[in-house]
C-alpha cells in the first residue's frame, strides 16, 4: 500500500458543487479559444481537481513533487559517502521476504536479507569492508532474491539499476555503477536556451555509423554531432537510450528505465555526448517511454515482486494487446514516484533538455487508441479517457518545466486530444508540442496510390494546416516510422532501384531520379514552411538515405547491413545525395534567419487544382510551389501582403541543389499596383514545373 492508500481518489466528489467548484487558474482562456470545449467544462475541471489533489498530497507526504521525484536517490543501489557502506532499497509490496546476492557474497541467496519497512518498502545495508571501502565493487553483479506471495523463490533485476550488461544468453545483469571519482564525468557546458524555432534531428546512436556494427556514444559525439550542427538543426532527439534487452525493438520495449543503454557505452560516455551537444548549442531531447514496459521478467519490471501487479495494472488492463507489453498503473503512488523520478534523473544526472513522450495516445484512452477517432469531442471527454494517465502527464509536465524553464516536451498523439498542448493551468496536458502525425501518412499515401497529376492540392494544404489553434505541432515529412523495414523512405518510394544506378553526377539523370530529387526537396520545404511550429527529420533522411532500416534479428540472419547510416554516399562529391543534403542545410539556415516556424500559421492565398500551384505567406516570406509534373508558368500572378521589391532566398531548382537552375537568383520582383487572391498586392513570377522557391522583401 502507498502512504495514502492505493485506490484512486477523486477529490472533486467531496467538494460542494462537485467538479464545477474546482478552481482552474486559466480555464477561461481555454474555453474562449475553443468554445467546443464548453460542454465539457465539468470534465476539464474534474481532471484539474485530480491533478491539484495529487500535488497537495505530494506536498503533505513528500515535501512536494520535486522531492517525490528524487526516488532514484533513495531506491536502488547506493554508497553512503559518510562511511562507504552500501545500501539498497526496493518497493516490492507482494514480497514475503527479500535477499541480496551477487559477486560480493559469492552468489549466496539467503546470506543477506532485506529489512521490511512501511508501505511495501525494503532495505538492506552492508557496512564497509576491512579497508574501509564499499563492500560491493564497481561493476560487480547484483540480483534481488524475492519470496513471492505463493512462496516461490525468484531472482529479479533491480528496477532502479543504472547500468546493465548482457549475458551470453542475451539476458541482462545489473552491474553496480560506482566508478572511481576521477572517472566520473561532470557536465560543464551551459544548457542552451530553448529554441524559438525548433528544428529536431531524430537520431539513434547505434545505427549512426557507416560500419555494420552498433555504434558508440563516443563515435556519435565525435563524428555525427558536427554533421547535425552543420545541417542547421538546433535540437537532437535521442532514441533507444533507455535500456532495452531486444535491440530490434528500437528502444520501445524498455527493460531498465534508469539505465542508459550499455550497447553504446557507459553512462559517463552519454554525459559527455550531451555535454558536447550543449557546447555546440544543440538542445538535447530524450525519447522517453512511459506508456508501457517490456514483458520481460528476468531483466525487466514485469512480475518484480512475484505478482501480476506491482508496477502495472492487473489483468487485461495491464496488458497491451498489440504491443505485447505491460501497462503502468498510474493510480499507484510508488509507480508515479518511479516515473517522475525517471524523468528527473535524465534531467539532473545526464542534462537532457526535453522529452518526446512515446505512445501518448495509448496512455490517454482505455481503448489504447485502437479503432481511431472521428474528432467528436465526446470521444475525448467520456469514459474511454484514462483520467489517471492524463493526470500523470499533467504531473510530469508540471515537474519537468519546474526543473528548468527551457524544458520542452512533445506528445506522440494521433487522436488530437484538445488542450493536450496547452498549459496545465488551463487544465491542459502541459505539453509544448504534439507530433503532426497525419502529414507523413499523407505523403506516403500520395506516393503509393496516385500519380502526380492526380494529387489534390487542396487536401495537401488542409492536411498541412489542420491543427488546433495555439497548440504547437512538430511537422515532418518522414520519421523513423517510415524508415523501418516493411515501409520505405520517401526517397525510396520515389526512386527505388534507380538510386543504385542513377545518382552519379557524371551521367544524365533519368526521369525517375529527376522527379525524386525535385519532390524530395519540395515535400520537405512545404512541410517545413506550413506544417507546424517545429520541424523534425530522421537521421540520414535529409540526404535521401537509400533502403530501409532493419535491425539485426532472426529474420535477417542477425545482419547489420541495414542497421547503419551510409554517410559515405553523401560525402562522395560524385553522387547526387549531396544535393539533397545541401538543400536541407540551406532550408534550415534560411528558416533560422527568417523564423517562420516561430511565426503565426501560414496564410494560403492560392491553391490551384489543375495548375498544381500552392502559394502561401509566413513570417513575411512568400512561398511558391508548382507540383505540376511538366507544366511551367512564365508569368504567374500571385498575391502578397506587403508592397515592395522581392528577392529569391531559397530555390529548390537551383543547380547548387541538383536542380535545373531555371530561375535567375539575382532577379528582383516588384509588386504591382493591384491586389490579388485576397492580398493587398501582387507579383508576376516564373514558376518552373516541380519547383519551389521562397521570396522575401528587400529591406
Amino acid at each position: 500500500m502507498s502512504p495514502l492508500g492505493q485506490e484512486w481518489m477523486d477529490p472533486t466528489q467531496n467538494k460542494k458543487g462537485g467538479p464545477m467548484n474546482v478552481k482552474v487558474p486559466e480555464i477561461e482562456k481555454l474555453l474562449e479559444r475553443d468554445p467546443y470545449l464548453k460542454p465539457h467544462e465539468r470534465e476539464l475541471r474534474r481532471r484539474y481537481g485530480n491533478f491539484e489533489d495529487m500535488l497537495t498530497r505530494m506536498d503533505k507526504v513528500e515535501g512536494g513533487i520535486e522531492k517525490m521525484a528524487l526516488g532514484h536517490e533513495y531506491f536502488g543501489a547506493h554508497v553512503d559517502e559518510k562511511d562507504n557502506s552500501f545500501v539498497m532499497r526496493q518497493w516490492a509490496p507482494g514480497a514475503q521476504e527479500m535477499w541480496l546476492m551477487g559477486d560480493f557474497n559469492n552468489w549466496k541467496k539467503f546470506d543477506n536479507p532485506f529489512c521490511r519497512l512501511e508501505f511495501g518498502k525494503w532495505e538492506i545495508k552492508l557496512g564497509p569492508n576491512g579497508q574501509g571501502e564499499c563492500p560491493v565493487e564497481h561493476l560487480s553483479r547484483l540480483k534481488v532474491v524475492i519470496k513471492s506471495p505463493s512462496g516461490e523463490i525468484i531472482d529479479r533485476l533491480d528496477p532502479w539499476a543504472t547500468y546493465v550488461l548482457p549475458t551470453p544468453e542475451h539476458f541482462y545483469n545489473h552491474h553496480f555503477w560506482n566508478p572511481p571519482k576521477e572517472q566520473v564525468y561532470h557536465l560543464k557546458a551551459s544548457r542552451p536556451k530553448r529554441p524559438k524555432s525548433l528544428k529536431v534531428y531524430e537520431c539513434h546512436v547505434g545505427i549512426s555509423s557507416v560500419e555494420e556494427k552498433v555504434n558508440s556514444y563516443n563515435d556519435f559525439t565525435e563524428n555525427v554531432l558536427p554533421r547535425i550542427k552543420n545541417l542547421g538543426y538546433n535540437a537532437i532527439q535521442l532514441m533507444a537510450i533507455m535500456e532495452h534487452a531486444y535491440y530490434a525493438s528500437f528502444g520501445y520495449q524498455v527493460t531498465s528505465f534508469f539505465a542508459a543503454s550499455s550497447r553504446f557505452g557507459t553512462p559517463e560516455d552519454l554525459k559527455a555526448l550531451v555535454d558536447k551537444a550543449h557546447e555546440m548549442g544543440l538542445f538535447v531531447m530524450l525519447d522517453v517511454v512511459h506508456s508501457h514496459a517490456s514483458k520481460n521478467i528476468l531483466d525487466g519490471l514485469n512480475s518484480f515482486d512475484g505478482t501480476d501487479s506491482c508496477f502495472f495494472h492487473t489483468g487485461s488492463r495491464g496488458n497491451h494487446p498489440l504491443w505485447d507489453s505491460r501497462l503502468f498503473n498510474y493510480s499507484e503512488w510508488e509507480v508515479i514516484r518511479f516515473l517522475l523520478s525517471n524523468l528527473r534523473m535524465w534531467v539532473d544526472v545526464f542534462g537532457f533538455d526535453g522529452f518526446r513522450f512515446d505512445g501518448v495516445t495509448s496512455m490517454l484512452y482505455h481503448s489504447r487508441g485502437v479503432g481511431g477517432f472521428s474528432g467528436d469531442y465526446n470521444e475525448y471527454h467520456g469514459l474511454n479517457t484514462d483520467t489517471e494517465a492524463y493526470v500523470y502527464m499533467m504531473l510530469a509536465n508540471h515537474l519537468v518545466h519546474s526543473l528548468t524553464p527551457n524544458m520542452i516536451t512533445v506528445a506522440e498523439d494521433v487522436s488530437g486530444m484538445p488542450a493536450l498542448c496547452r498549459p496545465v493551468a488551463e487544465s491542459g496536458g502541459g505539453f509544448d508540442y504534439r507530433l503532426a502525425m497525419a502529414i507523413p501518412d499523407m505523403w506516403i499515401k500520395l506516393l503509393k496510390e496516385q500519380k502526380d497529376e492526380d494529387w489534390d492540392v487542396e487536401n495537401i494544404v488542409h492536411t498541412l494546416s489542420n491543427r488546433r489553434w495555439k497548440e504547437n505541432c512538430i511537422s515532418y515529412a518522414e520519421s523513423h516510422d517510415q524508415a523501418l523495414v516493411g515501409d520505405k523512405t520517401l526517397a525510396f518510394w520515389m526512386m527505388d532501384k534507380d538510386m543504385y544506378t542513377g545518382m552519379s553526377i557524371s551521367q544524365p539523370s533519368n526521369d525517375i531520379i529527376n522527379r525524386g530529387l525535385a519532390l524530395h526537396k519540395m515535400i520537405r520545404l512545404i512541410v517545413h514552411g506550413m506544417g507546424g511550429e517545429g520541424y523534425l527529420n530522421f537521421i540520414g533522411n535529409e540526404f535521401g538515405h537509400p533502403e530501409w532500416l532493419d535491425f539485426p534479428r532472426a529474420g535477417n540472419g542477425s545482419s547489420y547491413q541495414y542497421a547503419r547510416r551510409q554517410w559515405n554516399i553523401v560525402d562522395d562529391t560524385n553522387l547526387k545525395y549531396k544535393f539533397l543534403n545541401e538543400f536541407d542545410s540551406a532550408m534550415n539556415k534560411t528558416e533560422e534567419k527568417h523564423g517562420w516556424l516561430a511565426a503565426d500559421p501560414a496564410y494560403t492565398s492560392w491553391k490551384h487544382q489543375s495548375d498544381k500551384i500552392i502559394v502561401f505567406e509566413r513570417a513575411d516570406c512568400l512561398f511558391v510551389f508548382n507540383f505540376h509534373h511538366d507544366k511551367s508558368f512564365p508569368d504567374y500572378k500571385v498575391g502578397v501582403h506587403h508592397p515592395g521589391a522581392y528577392k529569391i532566398i531559397l530555390d529548390s531548382d537551383s543547380q547548387e541543389f541538383g536542380g535545373f537552375g531555371r530561375l535567375n537568383p539575382s532577379t528582383e520582383f516588384q509588386t504591382l499596383g493591384d491586389g490579388y487572391a485576397g492580398r493587398e498586392n501582387s507579383l508576376m513570377v516564373y514558376v518552373p514545373a516541380r519547383a519551389a522557391f521562397i521570396l522575401a522583401r528587400k529591406v
